[in-house]
Formats: structure tokens, sequence, C-alpha cells
């Protein structure tokens, strides 16, 4: 048996740190289509320094920082130099910074930085970023005593602008990533960051046995820390048409490996699709024969009955999985970036909508839909 790793101290994944050409066109998207308040932004010391401008967005527990380059040389340059707009840095907050940087150092982590600290209306505030398989995303690690901003240079707003966070999103769920080749990703999450094996799966979108000559093949692993329940949704695209497996797609079109889409946890998925729909929000379309199938699929997984009305998911396209004993989630998928601001440069990423009602696992049959989705909105779009 394995030798467990010692754990880093994972408490949560903090925020996202979202690399964008256009930050007022982030700021409308965030606060007028999701509802997140607008919380804070880098003073004017922060902008100059980092060469780029930035602006947080929050609801519930998920904080999305936006920056925007001003200028060349800051990382927001850098970033979107070589990809479109995506997730250039994920941020975790630890429980003690000085352990964290050892046990990562030792373990074959590769620090940008020494650990950084400020000391600020009586608290600390200290961090330091690692490289990663993910691309160009780097991690950042946060330990906070009693330090009262979010990070150094960022000034609250007097009042939250924008959103209430009436759609109640509670949390980040999970986030997806996906690689040209899965499995140097899975050994270093394993190995220097410590996280567990959850759940994998392999399937191609159609059957190729029938003679389909197209289609996206997935191998896809669940990677997650226990004590935290962070957990990190992996792929890589699987034979046959791997160059047209929008696994493979999504590389090409973000220019390399990256965070292809984030979930978010909401309290009541159907209010929140129905207050999202209202406020032009646009998903992922799901056909009507899912849901004349969705029953019989249901009652073969041992869900048996669900709480919600099957009609009201159709007329929204909510899909449902679950694993027994009444134990399912719910889950809808956002339209990608470039579809929903019609501009490629806003990327391939998109956010998942999840509520969980009992079910912690990934359901296959969901995964299957949301691939089979995004082939035909590509099919739509002339990519397929």
């Amino acid at each position: 048996m394995a030798k467990k790793v010692e754990s880093i101290g994972i408490k949560r994944v903090e925020a996202l740190h979202y690399y964008v050409r256009d930050l007022e066109r982030s700021r409308r998207f965030y606060t007028e289509k999701l509802d997140f308040q607008e919380i804070a932004a880098s003073s004017p010391e922060l902008t100059a320094a980092a060469a780029q401008r930035s602006a947080v967005f929050q609801a519930g527990a998920c904080t999305i920082v936006c920056s925007q380059p001003i200028g060349e040389g800051g990382r927001a340059w850098r970033y979107l130099r070589k990809h479109p707009d995506g997730v250039g840095t994920i941020v975790f907050e630890v429980e003690d910074i000085g352990r964290a940087f050892r046990l990562l150092d030792g373990r074959g982590g590769t620090p940008i930085d020494e650990i950084h600290r400020v000391t600020e209306g009586g608290g600390t505030f200290a961090s330091f970023s690692i490289t990663t398989p993910f691309g160009d995303t780097t991690f950042r690690f946060v330990e906070r005593r009693g330090y009262p901003s979010l990070f150094p240079g960022c000034v609250a707003h007097g009042a939250p602008r924008g959103g209430e966070n009436r759609l109640r999103i509670t949390g980040f769920d999970h986030i997806t990533s996906n690689f040209q080749t899965m499995a140097p990703a899975l050994l270093w999450m394993e190995h220097v960051l410590g996280l567990e094996p959850f759940w994998k799966i392999e399937f191609h979108t159609n059957d190729v046995a029938r003679g389909a000559d197209h289609g996206s093949g997935l191998r896809s692993a669940v990677m997650w820390d226990p004590a935290s329940g962070v957990k990190f949704a992996n792929n890589e695209p699987y034979r046959p048409y791997f160059k047209t497996s929008q696994i493979n797609v999504f590389n090409e079109e973000h220019r390399g490996d990256g965070v292809q889409h984030v979930a978010l946890a909401v309290d009541d998925l159907i209010a929140a699709v129905r207050g999202m729909r209202a406020r032009g929000v646009e998903f992922m379309p799901t056909p009507a024969a899912y849901y004349e199938l969705l029953p019989e699929r249901l009652r073969q997984l041992g869900v048996g009955s669900i709480d919600e009305d099957v009609a009201a998911l159709r007329d929204l396209e909510i899909l449902v999985d679950g694993d027994g004993a009444r134990s399912y989630l719910l889950q809808i998928f956002l339209k990608e970036s470039a579809g929903t601001h019609r501009d490629p440069g806003a990327g391939p990423f998109f956010f998942e909508l999840i509520q969980r009602k009992g079910d912690r696992g990934f359901g296959a049959g969901n995964f299957r839909a949301l691939f089979e989705s995004i082939e035909r909105q590509q099919k739509a779009e002339g990519q397929g």
C-alpha cells in the first residue's frame, strides 16, 4: 500500500484570477448576468506596479478577480500574449504557509517566489506561487491571520456594487482542466500537491462500432483533497478521432492545456437558472430526448424519484444524475465565453452550475451529456 502523502493544509479554493482583454465586459457579465457583487478594485499603486487593472467580484464564497493589462510586462499581458481570456491563477487558502511551502518545495514543486508577508491593521497576509502542469495557470497559496483586505493593494469599495447574489451561489464545487496528456498532471497532483484519486471514466460520445466517423472521446479522472473537499476534474482526448475530440479542440482554441470550466454550487438550481435566463444568460443545449429517457435512466441508477418536476427541468434544460438511494445532483453548463460574448478572444472557458442532493460524485451519464452538448454546439457553430 502506497504511503499517504502529508497534507499541505489546503482550507479552500479562495479565488480564481481571470485574465481578460475587456474588464468592462467582465464587469457587466458578473454583476448583471451572474448577480455577483463587485467588492473591490486594485489601487492606483498596484495597477501601476502590476501593469494591470483589477476588479474583484464575489458571490457567496466565490471570489473572482479579473485583470486587464495596462501596457506591457505584467502577468495578465504575458498570459494574454499566448492565450485567449482564461483562468491564469487559482488561489488557495492554507492553514500554515511555511508548512505548505516546505512540503511543496521538498516534493518537487517549483516556487516562483519566496513567501511574501504583509502586515496591515494588526493582521498578516502571507503568500507564494508555484508553476503547475496546468499550462500557464499558476497556483497561489495564501495564509490569513486577521488581515483585513482581500490581498495587498486591493481597495474595498465603500459598499458593494452591482449584484446581490439573488441566484444564491454558495461556493466553488470543482475545477475542470483539459490536457493533451493527463498522466503527468495526475502524478503531480498526487505526489506534489498530495491529492488522492476520487473518480474516473472513459467514453466516446458516439458508438464508433456503429460506423460513426467523428466524435469526442475522452478520459477523465478526478483528484481531491479529502480534508478540504477541493476537487479537480481532469480530461484528455481519447481515440479514435483524437484531433476532432473537443478536448483537443479546447487545447487548440486555448493554445495549450488549461482550465476548461469551473462549477459554481447553488442552493436552488431551478431558481438560479430561471433567474439567469431572465437576465439573458445562454446555456449549452440539451435535447428533448434526454428527458424522455430520464425516468428510466434514474431507475437504472437506483435513484427512483426526484423532488423536482421533470417538466420544469425539461423547460430549463437542466441535467440530472445520481448514484442510488435517492442521492442525485442537478447541473447545467453555460455557453463558452467565446459564444457568450460573440468574440473568439473571450476563449473556450465556461461555468457550470450544480446543486447536489446528496450525491458527492460526478455522474457518468451527465458527463457524457455535457460532451455531447458541447459537440452539438461546435457543429452548430461550424467547428465540427
